[in-house]
């Protein structure tokens, strides 16, 4: 038989450990040359395209400079719910793919040689491209223009609202190029305009004028509210601070001259 084991009570040390010199212990140090870092997010470290700083940079400075009311009436764009009313509309008069109009004038050409009736175009279309339009403005045959709030470089567009209200035409701010290009098939467009529309969409047609005139082309508020001058949390931080330095010093000021 194997002997019995001792029952051995082990006593557990009640004082502090002493240190070994052999292996003295050292905080972590992550500096150069030390421990491995904890793992982080390195994401603010990473150097991002130009194009990203640039837009990144370019929003910073819409916010901290003073904008004046014409580059500032961009950034009041038309609400989620009345845009996507506008695209619910606009989406039934999209301009014909390159595909359809190559098999229009294909048919066409075939009637034609065939003494038959060549179809035709959809009478009224949502027309597009800076030039045109501005020239449908100028003549008062746009009944209602887009203007997309993402426009680079803005001078391209930031003369429109101007002639849009010196000609009395009902203009709309909306996001963004990229929906409005969507919608007569490219991949950005900076303005659209409407010329007209079936009788049954008159009055949907007719509400949305009215709505651009009263937000845009009759707003004076549009034209006299400047933007930006929104500065950083680090200077809110300190001015606040500076503020409250400030209000001490005045009440210890009264309390000195028993006010």
């Amino acid at each position: 038989m194997a002997p019995k084991k001792g029952s051995k009570k082990i006593t557990k040390s009640s004082g502090p450990r002493k240190a070994d010199p052999l292996f003295p212990s050292k905080p972590r140090s992550t500096g150069i040359g030390g421990d491995i870092r904890p793992v982080r997010d390195l994401s603010r470290f990473v150097r991002w395209p130009k194009y990203v700083r640039i837009q990144r940079q370019r929003a910073v400075l819409y916010q901290r400079l003073k904008v004046p009311p014409s580059v500032n009436q961009f950034t009041k764009t038309l609400g989620k719910n009345e845009a996507m009313t506008v695209f619910t509309l606009l989406n039934k008069y999209r301009p014909e793919t390159a595909a359809a109009k190559k098999q229009r004038v294909k048919e066409a050409a075939a009637a034609a040689a065939s003494s038959g009736k060549a179809p035709e175009r959809a009478a009224n279309q949502v027309k597009y491209g800076l030039k045109h339009v501005t020239s449908l403005v100028e003549d008062k045959k746009a009944e209602l223009v887009l203007i997309a709030c993402d426009v680079d470089p803005i001078e391209l567009v930031l003369w429109l609202p101007a002639l849009c209200r010196k000609m009395d035409v009902p203009f709309m701010i909306i996001k963004d190029k990229a929906r409005l290009g969507a919608l007569v098939h490219q991949k950005t467009a900076a303005v659209a305009a409407i010329t007209g529309v079936d009788k049954a969409d008159q009055a949907q047609l007719d509400l949305l004028k009215s709505l651009a005139l009263e937000k845009y082309n009759n707003n004076k508020n549009l034209l006299r509210t400047w933007g930006g001058g929104i500065m950083g949390l680090k200077t809110q931080a300190k001015l606040d601070k500076r503020a409250k330095e400030m209000a001490i010093e005045e009440a210890k000021k009264k309390a000195s001259l028993g006010l």
